[in-house]
Order: structure tokens, then C-alpha cells, then sequence
């Protein structure tokens, strides 16, 4: 062993040295090690979010929890990728995203009519997916949505509310302490805003210019050429059934999917569906409508009211009833008999719900706080049915097995509608 001292290192050797060695060294960002609020990426779920308006920019998450995002307005992109903390990258093209393999979910906050194949496009991209609702522009392209989920083995939700305060009235109405059939009453009175004002259509749009930062083909998409105009685009196309179905589609899936889900009508529909609106609408702009009546096989009734136009049909009445017992609002707090919320307390929860995120690591999306591909089908199927039977001014008679309008032809045309060319199912 050499007796020599270590020779002490100069403040400039020294200074050299220690550069050097951290040249060699990776700075390893926090959320990559984990711990307090920290997810490592073996167990951070991706996402991708396409569609970033409005509603869309609150799917955003930061990076690296947020991946990409796509938009066809350039600058509603680049707010995106600037929420996100300016990592992310952004994409004009959805199907640029769905070639990525390092994301794990789509959420598809676009206008409805390119939900369904967005949907589609990433099941068999081998993406999970999180729609905003309505679901679907019409009821094929829900049938369609499901095929492809089930087809790839994802897993699928819909945003939209509700279903967790359900469960006690879905208790009640298991319980046959309410007797059978029940009604169910939707009204303002209720609770229930159906925005049918707020969401009707201007007719007879005069073309505008587009403008640079928007790709008004691709937003289109498959819907049908229609002139450019402000009010097609951009939180108004809510008014034009090219694209949606006025506040019936904004709230419709929120409203009834809960309904639906206590109802134990989640794999069903009615057989007979019929509404109280001005007839003819009009081909382009969604219009008014007062009430809609959709009646079940086993005879139970769901009537939504909009309180918007026409006469009211629900004025004093209870919002949930049977021949035993009657529901006057959905807190439950006023009853006929009084407590009938106390007896259904010795009857089995239903299972418990689960989130997005848990469905995704667990495979199983069939109790999510939020409805699977076949509970979210069922309940905005009752959305478009409502909207056919407005559109055509007729009782729309139901096969809620085979999914088409009995001896209509007409009305059929609008439970599968044409896409434009080179879109389709």
C-alpha cells in the first residue's frame, strides 16, 4: 500500500471535475420516481384528448398524464397544448393520434356526430375511451360503437351524470314497495332544464367565409356540405341536426341514463315513443317541442316535459309514481306513504361503482359511476328516438330488440343516416 498522501484538488480541478461528473447523470423528473402525489409511469394511464373546445379543454390534463391533443381549429389546439404545460404534442388529424402506442385512453370531447367513429376508430387502435355525450349521432352508430368495443376489448364510458343517486331509487323500484308500472315525470319541476330555447336553430344561414385557423371540411367530416356559417361551429352547433339535437342531446344522456339505470332498463327501450312539438320541423335548424311520451313493453312510462312550448303535462304531479306509492322529487325527501326510503333500506345495495380510470385497470366497466358502451347506447338511443318522433310529427311504434321502427320506412331513414363520402361505419 503506497503511504502517499492524497494530493488535494484546486478550486478549478475541482470545479472541472464535478461538471464532468454530472455531465453523466440524468435528472430524473419527480413524477418519474413516484411517491406523494407522484403516479411513476408503470402506473400512470395516458390519454389523448381529440376535440379541445370548450368542453374539451377540461379533459386536459398536464403532461405527462396528457400526451397529445388534436383539434381541427389551430387555435383552439394550441390553448390545449399550452394547458397542458406546452409538452404535449398537438395533432390536426385524429387518426395521427391513434397510430401512438404509448397512450392508453381517448377522450373524444368533439360535436356528436363524429363521436361514433372516433369511438371506433380507437377500439381498434386498441385505445379505452371516454365520450363526451350524446353517445352517438344516431342509434346505428351506437349499435356500431358497441360492436367495436366488444369486437377489441376495451373498455368504454360515457360522460354523463347521475347514475350514483340512483341507486337508492333503483332500490325502490326493486323493492315493489311502489307497485307496477311505475311513471317517471321529467319536468322543470323536477329539476330537469331541457334548454330547448337555448339550443334551437337559426334557419336559412347565409354563407360566411371560413375562417384561416379552422379546417371546416375535416370538421364536418361525415356530416352532410352545408355553407359555412358562425352558427354551425363552435358551441352553436347544438341547433342543426346535421350535427346534434338541441338540448335534448346537451342534456338528455345526463337526465336519462340515471332513469334508465333505476328502471333496470339498461339493456332495453320502449315500444312506443310519441311527442307533442310544431310539425313540420325544419329540415336544417332543430326546433321547439313541448313533451315526449316513451312507453315500455311492461308498461312502465317515462314522460319528459320541457316546460318550453305547448301545454304543460306535469304541473303538481309526482316525479316518480306506481299504483302503491309516489316520489315527488329525486331527494327523495317527500313520499306517499311517508319513509318509503326508510323500508328500502333492509333491501340489497346494487353492486358498487366504479370510476374511468379503475374500469380501465380492472377490465370491467360494467358498474361505472359513469355508462358502459351497451347502458350508454340504451339511454341516448331514448334521445334519438325522442328526435325522430319530433322530425316526423308521428307515434313511432319501437323494436328495441332489433332496433328499427315497426312499418315506418321514413322514420327508419333516421335511426341510420348516410355519412359523406369517404366517411361511414
Amino acid at each position: 500500500m503506497s503511504s502517499r498522501m492524497p494530493r488535494r484538488l484546486s478550486r478549478r480541478e475541482f470545479l472541472t471535475r464535478s461538471a464532468a461528473a454530472a455531465a453523466t447523470f440524468t435528472i430524473v423528473p419527480r413524477y418519474v420516481l413516484g411517491g406523494p402525489g407522484h403516479t411513476p409511469p408503470s402506473e400512470l394511464i395516458t390519454r389523448a384528448v381529440i376535440g379541445t373546445g370548450s368542453m374539451g379543454r377540461g379533459h386536459v390534463t398536464s403532461y405527462p398524464k396528457t400526451l397529445a391533443v388534436c383539434d381541427v381549429d389551430k387555435d383552439r389546439l394550441a390553448a390545449a397544448v399550452k394547458k397542458a404545460g406546452g409538452k404535449c404534442d398537438g395533432y390536426a388529424d385524429f387518426r395521427r393520434v391513434l397510430e401512438r402506442k404509448d397512450i392508453d385512453t381517448i377522450h373524444i370531447p368533439t360535436p356528436p356526430h363524429w363521436h361514433a367513429l372516433i369511438s371506433i376508430a380507437a377500439a381498434q387502435a386498441g385505445k379505452d375511451i371516454f365520450s363526451e355525450k350524446p353517445m352517438s349521432h344516431t342509434i346505428a352508430e351506437g349499435r356500431a360503437v358497441i360492436s367495436a368495443v366488444r369486437r377489441y376489448g376495451r373498455v368504454y364510458q360515457i360522460n354523463a351524470y347521475g347514475r350514483s343517486w340512483a341507486r337508492n331509487f333503483r332500490k325502490l323500484v326493486a323493492s315493489g314497495l311502489l307497485g307496477t308500472p311505475v311513471t317517471v315525470r321529467m319536468g322543470p319541476e323536477h329539476g330537469y332544464n331541457w334548454k330547448v330555447r337555448n339550443w334551437s336553430g337559426r334557419p336559412n344561414l347565409s354563407p360566411e367565409r371560413v375562417p384561416s385557423n379552422l379546417d371546416y371540411d375535416m370538421w364536418l367530416g361525415p356530416a352532410p356540405y352545408k355553407p359555412y356559417n358562425r352558427l354551425r361551429v363552435h358551441g352553436k352547433f347544438r341547433g342543426y341536426w346535421d350535427y346534434d339535437g338541441g338540448g335534448l342531446t346537451d342534456m338528455g344522456q345526463h337526465y336519462l341514463a340515471p332513469i334508465q339505470y333505476f328502471l333496470d332498463k339498461d339493456d332495453t327501450g320502449p315500444v312506443g315513443v310519441e311527442a307533442y312539438a310544431p310539425w313540420p320541423q325544419h329540415p336544417d335548424a332543430v326546433g321547439m317541442w313541448g313533451h315526449v311520451k316513451f312507453v315500455y313493453a311492461d308498461g312502465t312510462t317515462l314522460i319528459i316535459e320541457s316546460g318550453e312550448w305547448g301545454k304543460k303535462v306535469v304541473s303538481g304531479l309526482p316525479f316518480l309514481e306506481g299504483p302503491k306509492g309516489k316520489v315527488w322529487d329525486r331527494n327523495g325527501r317527500k313520499t306517499d306513504p311517508p319513509g318509503l326510503f326508510e323500508q328500502v333500506r333492509r333491501y340489497p345495495d346494487p353492486p358498487p361503482m366504479q370510476g374511468f380510470e379503475h374500469a380501465v385497470r380492472t377490465r370491467d366497466d360494467w358498474h361505472g359511476h359513469k355508462p358502459n358502451a351497451e347502458h350508454g347506447h340504451r339511454s341516448c338511443s331514448l334521445v334519438n328516438l325522442a328526435i325522430i318522433a319530433i322530425r316526423t310529427g308521428r307515434r313511432i311504434q319501437w323494436d328495441p330488440v332489433n332496433e328499427q321502427v315497426v312499418g315506418d320506412e321514413a322514420a327508419n331513414r333516421l335511426v341510420s343516416v348516410p355519412m359523406r363520402a369517404p366517411w361511414h361505419l
